[in-house]
C-alpha cells in the first residue's frame, strides 16, 4: 500500500465522568505519540477524536447528579477535552456524538444500509425492569456467565474470560438498576447480519498485521461464530431512528460512536476547508483506531463490517489496542472511586505533565495488563528523568557556562569515541521509529532515553572538569559533542515529552527538525551559540506528594 496519508482515531471516551490514567495510558498517550511521530517526519496525517454521550448511562448519571442528560455531556465534555490538551494531546478535531454534524452522519449512514436491505426488522422479547419501566440494553443486564461461571458478566460479553454473550444465555439474570429479575417483553429492532459478513471478515484478518491481543480476541469471535445484532434500542436518549412512526427508538450507541470518526473528520473538513473525503474513502490513506481491549470486539469486527456494508469508505489499516492499566494492584473501578483522575493530577502535580506521560509510557499495557503505583511514579521521576536526563543537561550547561561563558564551542579533532557517538545520533531517529510504527512504545523510550545515558557516561568517562585544566583543546570537542546529543534529544523527545522538548529546543534555540533531516545533518547545535537562561528541566517528588495521593484512594 502506497500510504499517502493517515487518519488517526482514539476511542471516544464516555461523556458521563472525568477520564482516568488508564484511559490515558491505554489509548490517548499512544496515538499521541503515533501522531507526533508522524508529523515529525513529515507525514500528511489528521488525529481525530470526540466524546461518546448517548445511552442509558449518561441518562443515569445526569439524575444522579441532577442535570438534564445533555447538560451532563456538555460538562464532562469540556473537562475531558481541557484535560486531554493539557496533557498536550492535540487532537486536529474532537468533537461530541451530539453534535447536528454527527446526527446527520449517523441517520445517512443507517439510511444507506436500510436502502440497500441490509438490515432486517425482528420483533423479539427484551429485558424489560418493570420497576424503572425500560428496556435493559445488554450492558445493563447482569448474570452469570455460562461459559466461566463469573457471577457478573454483562449481557453483552464475560469481562473475565471475554466470550460473546447474548443475554438470553446469562444464568440467573438481574437488571443493573434495581437488581431483580427482568420480565420479557416483545419489542421491535433493526439488525446488523454479521453472520452473513464472517467469511469477508475472515479473509480481511489474514491481510492485517494486528497486535497479537487484537487478533487473539478477534479470531475466538470467529471460531464461535458471529451473530446479527441489533443496532436500534427502546431509548429517549439519542439518535432518534430515520424511520416512520418509531418514535422511542434510537440507534444504539456502539453503532453510532464509531461513526463519530467519521462526522468528527466531517466537521474538520468544514472548519479548514479540507476535502475530508480523502481521510476515509482514498485507497492511499491507512486509518489507524487506537482503543482498549474492551472495544476490540467493535473496532475489529463489527466497525469494519459497517464500512464494507456501507460501501463508500475504506477498513481500517490497524487497530492497536492496549490492554487495562491498574493501580496499586486493584483493577481501576470509577464506582469505587479506585481511580486517578486526570483532572486532578492536573491540579495537584503542575507543570509535570512529562513526569506522568513519560511514566505510563514506561509502563504501558501493550501486551498485557500494567499497574500503575505512586512509589513507582516517584521512583521514575526521581531515579530516571531527574537523575538521568535532566542530570546530564545540567552537567552540561553548568560545565558549559563555567569553562565557554556559556557559549558552544567549536570541536577541534575528533577521537574514535567520538565519530562512534556522532553515528549513534544518526541511528536513533531511525531506532526510535521502528518501534513505534511497530506500537512498542515502551521501547522506543528506553531507546531515546539510552542517548541521556550515553551523554552522562561520555561526560564521565572523559572527565572535562579535570581535563580542561590540561587540554582545553579535547575539551571543547567533548561539550560540542555533547551539544549534539542535546540536540537530538530535543527533536526525538517530541512524541514521548512534548513539553521538556519545547523547553530543550527553546534552551537551544532550535526548531522541531524533521526527523529525516536529523538523519542527514551533521551538526544540530552550532558552535557560538550563547545559552540561554536554563531552568532544570525536572524536580523531585517527594514522600509527602506521594502520601497524599495515596490517600485520596483510600
Amino acid at each position: 500500500m502506497n500510504i499517502k496519508r493517515y487518519t488517526v482515531t482514539a476511542a471516544l471516551p464516555y461523556a458521563n465522568g472525568p477520564i482516568h490514567i488508564g484511559h490515558l495510558s491505554g489509548v490517548y498517550l499512544p496515538a499521541d505519540i503515533f501522531v507526533r511521530y508522524l508529523k515529525s517526519n513529515g507525514k500528511n496525517v489528521i488525529f481525530i477524536s470526540g466524546t461518546d454521550e448517548h445511552g442509558v448511562p449518561i441518562t443515569i448519571k445526569a439524575k444522579e447528579e441532577g442535570l438534564s442528560p445533555q447538560e451532563l455531556v456538555n460538562k464532562y465534555h469540556s473537562l475531558i477535552k481541557n484535560s486531554l490538551k493539557k496533557m498536550g494531546i492535540l487532537f486536529d478535531n474532537f468533537s461530541r456524538t451530539t453534535s447536528k454534524i454527527h446526527f446527520k452522519t449517523s441517520r445517512k449512514f443507517f439510511k444507506i444500509l436500510y436502502k440497500k436491505k441490509i438490515l432486517f426488522e425482528k420483533e423479539s422479547e427484551h429485558y424489560f425492569d418493570k420497576k424503572v419501566k425500560k428496556f435493559l440494553p445488554d450492558r445493563y443486564i447482569r448474570g452469570i456467565c455460562p461459559k466461566c461461571s463469573y457471577k457478573a458478566a454483562y449481557g453483552d460479553q464475560c469481562e473475565k474470560c471475554g466470550g460473546s454473550i447474548s443475554p438470553e444465555e446469562l444464568i440467573n439474570p438481574y437488571s443493573f438498576f434495581t437488581g431483580k429479575k427482568p420480565i420479557l417483553k416483545k419489542t421491535k429492532h433493526w439488525y446488523l447480519p454479521l453472520n452473513k459478513y464472517q467469511n469477508f471478515l475472515e479473509k480481511w484478518i489474514k491481510t492485517k498485521k494486528f497486535k497479537k491481543n487484537v487478533s487473539g480476541q478477534i479470531k475466538a469471535w470467529l471460531k464461535e461464530g458471529l451473530k446479527p445484532r441489533a443496532i436500534t434500542r427502546d431509548l429517549n436518549w439519542g439518535i432518534p431512528l430515520p424511520i416512520k412512526n418509531n418514535t422511542g427508538k434510537v440507534l444504539y450507541v456502539w453503532f453510532e460512536a464509531p461513526i463519530g470518526y467519521i462526522s468528527s473528520t466531517i466537521e474538520w473538513g468544514l472548519k479548514t476547508g479540507k476535502n475530508w473525503e480523502k481521510y476515509w474513502k482514498n485507497k492511499n490513506t491507512a486509518i489507524i483506531n487506537f482503543i482498549g481491549k474492551d472495544n476490540i470486539v467493535f473496532h475489529g469486527i463489527i466497525f469494519p463490517i459497517m464500512l464494507k456494508v456501507h460501501g463508500e469508505y475504506i477498513l481500517p489499516y490497524n487497530v492497536p489496542a492496549n490492554e487495562f492499566l491498574n493501580i496499586e494492584k486493584k483493577k481501576i473501578s470509577t464506582s469505587k472511586k479506585w481511580a486517578v483522575w486526570l483532572h486532578e493530577y492536573l491540579e495537584d502535580f503542575p507543570k509535570k505533565e512529562d513526569v506522568l506521560r513519560y511514566v505510563l509510557t514506561s509502563n504501558m499495557p501493550e501486551t498485557k495488563d500494567t499497574n500503575f503505583s505512586w512509589q513507582n511514579f516517584k521512583k521514575k521521576n526521581n531515579s530516571e528523568l531527574v537523575s538521568i536526563l535532566g542530570n546530564y543537561f545540567n552537567r552540561v550547561v553548568v560545565l558549559t557556562k563555567k569553562l565557554f561563558n556559556g557559549k558552544v564551542p567549536s570541536p577541534e579533532k575528533f577521537k574514535t569515541k567520538d565519530f562512534f557517538i556522532l553515528k549513534f545520533l544518526k541511528k536513533c531517529p531511525f531506532k526510535i521509529g521502528g518501534f513505534i510504527e511497530k506500537y512498542h512504545f515502551k521501547d522506543a523510550l528506553m531507546t531515546f532515553m539510552e542517548l541521556a545515558r550515553l551523554g552522562n557516561k561520555y561526560l564521565t568517562d572523559e572527565e572535562p572538569w579535570n581535563l580542561y585544566k590540561i587540554n582545553k583543546k579535547r575539551v571543547k570537542t567533548i561539550i560540542y559533542i555533547s551539544f549534539q546529543i542535546m540536540g537530538v534529544i530535543g527533536n526525538l523527545s517530541n512524541p514521548f515529552l512534548p513539553f521538556t522538548s519545547s523547553k530543550i529546543l527553546k534552551m537551544l534555540s532550535l526548531k522541531q527538525l524533521n526527523w529525516q533531516l536529523l538523519l542527514k545533518t551533521n551538526e544540530i547545535v552550532t558552535p557560538g551559540l550563547l545559552l540561554s537562561n536554563n531552568k532544570l528541566l525536572f524536580d523531585k517528588i517527594t514522600d509527602f506528594e506521594i502520601k497524599k495521593q495515596l490517600n485520596k484512594l483510600m
